[in-house]
C-alpha cells in the first residue's frame, strides 16, 4: 500500500487527529527512554479504544506492513523502538480504569493508565497495586506488562507477572484472543499470560489488563543507613536477609549518586560512601520487632547514621531521592547511559568492585543504584554526547558492566528487558538451540514477524515449522522482508 493511502485508510479508523505524518512531528517518536538509538517511523497512530486498535493491526496484517506498540515511552532497552518502514502504534489514549472490583481484589484498566493512578484509584478503599517502577508517575500498564517492570518494593511483592491476572490481547493479524483467568485466582491450560507478559510487545498489543489489588499493610516502617562504603551496606543486606527478615524493600545508592539526588530534589541524605534505604511492612507487632533487628545489624557493619522515618513525609522524601535517581544524573553528566543486571546478593561485593575498577580503565564515571535486596543492578554510565567516541565508549562499558554480571552467575536483565540495547548479548547467556526454542513461541504468536520485529534476538529468526525457513507474508514478498 502507498504511503498516501496508507494514511487515509487510518484517518477513516481514527480520524485526522489520530495519525501522525509530518516528519518534524514523527521525530517525537523516534526512541524511548533509550536514546542512543533512534528510528523515524513511516506513520504514528493513536487509537482511543481496543476496536480501533484491532481495525488498525488487521490493515497492516493484509498489508504486511511491521508495527511497534507504544506507551509512555519510558523503557530503557529500546523495546519501543519504531521500524523505518512501519507504523508506531501508541497507546497513549487509551487511558481509562475500566472497572474496579474492591470485593474480588481486581482492578481492570487500559493499557494507557498511568502506574501510579491505579493506586490512587484505590487509596481510599484501603488498597493499592504493588510494582512500583522508578518511572511509575509516567510509565503505563500496557508498558509495565510489556517489559515485566519490578520496582523497589520487588524483593517482597514480585513483578507485574505476580499482579497481573488477565489480558485481552490483539494478535498480529487483527484476531483479539483472551489470556489468563481474569478475575479468577487461577486458569487451567498452558500459562499462556505468562509468556505473554515481559514478551516486549513481540507476540502482540495488550488492550485490556486485569490486575491484583493489595491490601494496604497494617504498619510501615521505613529507615534511612548511611555507610561509609558499599562493602558496608553489602553486608548489612546479606546480615538482614540472612536473619530470615524478608522486608518490603531494600535500595542502595552510592555516594556519587547521592551527591546527584541531592543536588536535583534535596531529600537530606548524608554525605557517605553509600546509603540503604530499608522498608518493613505487616502486622504491626512483627514489624516493630524486625524493625529493631534491622537497626542492630546496620548498626553493627558499621552504619555512621541510621535515621528512621518518623512519619509518611519523611518516608515519602526518602523514596523521593531514590526514584529520582535516573533523571538527577542530569545534574552532574552532560549525558548517561543506563545499564540493568542481576546477580546472586552474595556476589554484590565483588561485582561493585569490578565495576569500579572497569570506570576507572575506561576513565568514565559510574553511578550504582540498585535494588540490593534481590541483586538488581542499575549501574549508570556517565559521558558528554558532545566529546566525539564517548557514546561509544560508554555503551562498550555498559556491555563489559553486562559480562561481569553473567561471570558472577547473574542475568542480562532485571527488569527493563532486551529490547533493542540487549540483544547482541544473548548469546553470551542463550544456547542458539535455547533461542531458537523461543522463536518457536513468538512464531506461534505471530508467524510473519510483524509485531515489534528485530527485538530480543541479535539475527533475525524467521519462522517455519521449526526455526530456519522463514514463512513469509505475501506482501512482504513484494519488497518489505529487507526490512527486517
Amino acid at each position: 500500500m502507498e504511503r498516501e493511502k496508507l494514511i487515509e485508510t487510518m484517518e477513516s479508523i481514527l480520524g485526522p487527529q489520530g495519525v501522525v505524518s509530518e516528519r518534524e512531528q514523527l521525530r517525537t517518536y523516534e526512541c524511548d527512554g533509550l536514546m542512543n538509538y533512534r528510528v523515524i517511523p513511516e506513520l504514528v497512530v493513536l487509537p482511543e479504544n481496543a476496536e480501533q486498535v484491532q481495525r488498525i493491526v488487521a490493515v497492516l496484517y493484509d498489508e504486511g506492513v511491521p508495527f511497534v506498540a507504544r506507551g509512555s515511552g519510558t523503557g530503557l532497552s529500546g523495546g519501543a523502538l519504531p521500524v523505518a518502514s512501519g507504523v508506531l502504534i501508541v497507546l497513549a489514549r487509551m487511558r481509562k480504569i475500566l472497572e474496579v472490583d474492591i470485593p474480588n481484589q481486581r482492578v481492570v484498566v487500559e493499557p494507557g493508565v498511568i502506574n501510579l493512578w491505579v493506586s490512587q484509584e484505590v487509596a481510599d478503599e484501603g488498597y493499592y497495586y504493588a510494582p512500583d517502577p522508578a518511572s511509575q508517575v509516567v510509565s503505563s500498564i500496557g508498558g509495565n506488562l510489556a517489559e515485566n517492570s519490578g520496582g523497589v518494593h520487588c524483593l517482597k511483592y514480585g513483578f507485574t507477572t505476580n499482579h497481573v491476572l488477565g489480558a485481552e490481547v490483539v494478535l498480529a493479524d487483527g484476531s483479539v484472543v483472551h489470556l489468563g483467568g481474569g478475575k479468577a485466582p487461577d486458569s487451567p491450560g498452558y500459562d499462556l499470560l505468562g509468556s505473554f507478559v515481559g514478551s516486549e510487545g513481540t507476540l502482540g498489543i495488550a488492550t485490556r489488563i486485569t490486575l491484583r489489588l493489595c491490601r494496604k499493610p497494617e504498619s510501615v516502617r521505613t529507615l534511612l543507613a548511611a555507610f561509609e562504603d558499599t562493602e558496608g551496606a553489602g553486608g548489612a543486606v546479606s546480615g538482614i536477609i540472612g536473619s530470615g527478615i524478608v522486608p518490603a524493600a531494600i535500595e542502595m545508592m552510592d555516594s556519587l549518586c547521592i551527591q546527584a539526588v541531592e543536588t536535583a530534589v534535596a531529600p537530606g541524605f548524608p554525605d557517605a560512601g553509600a546509603v540503604l534505604i530499608v522498608e518493613l511492612d505487616g502486622p504491626e507487632a512483627e514489624v516493630e520487632q524486625q524493625f529493631r533487628q534491622t537497626i542492630e545489624i546496620c548498626e553493627a557493619n558499621d552504619a555512621s547514621e541510621v535515621r528512621v522515618a518518623e512519619d509518611d513525609e519523611e518516608r515519602a522524601l526518602f523514596w523521593k531521592g531514590r526514584k529520582a535517581a535516573f533523571a538527577a544524573m542530569g545534574r552532574i553528566s552532560n549525558d548517561y547511559y543506563v545499564q540493568d543486571g542481576v546477580v546472586p546478593r552474595t556476589e554484590l561485593p565483588a561485582v561493585l568492585k569490578k565495576i569500579s575498577d572497569l570506570g576507572a580503565q575506561y576513565g568514565m564515571r559510574v553511578a550504582n543504584v540498585f535494588h540490593a535486596g534481590d541483586g538488581n543492578l542499575h549501574p549508570l554510565v556517565l559521558y558528554d554526547n558532545a566529546v566525539e567516541g564517548e557514546a561509544e565508549k560508554a555503551e562498550d562499558l555498559a556491555g563489559d558492566i553486562v559480562f561481569v554480571c553473567l561471570e558472577h552467575g547473574g542475568s542480562l536483565t532485571g527488569e527493563h528487558g532486551i529490547g533493542e540495547d540487549k540483544k547482541k548479548y544473548m548469546p553470551k547467556m542463550f544456547t542458539s538451540e535455547d533461542m531458537d526454542t523461543m522463536q518457536l513461541l513468538r512464531c506461534a504468536f505471530d508467524p510473519h514477524g510483524l509485531s515489534n520485529p528485530g527485538k530480543l534476538f541479535p539475527t533475525p529468526r524467521l519462522c517455519g515449522e521449526r526455526p530456519g525457513p522463514y514463512q513469509m507474508h505475501p506482501v512482504q514478498k513484494a519488497g518489505l522482508a529487507e526490512n527486517f
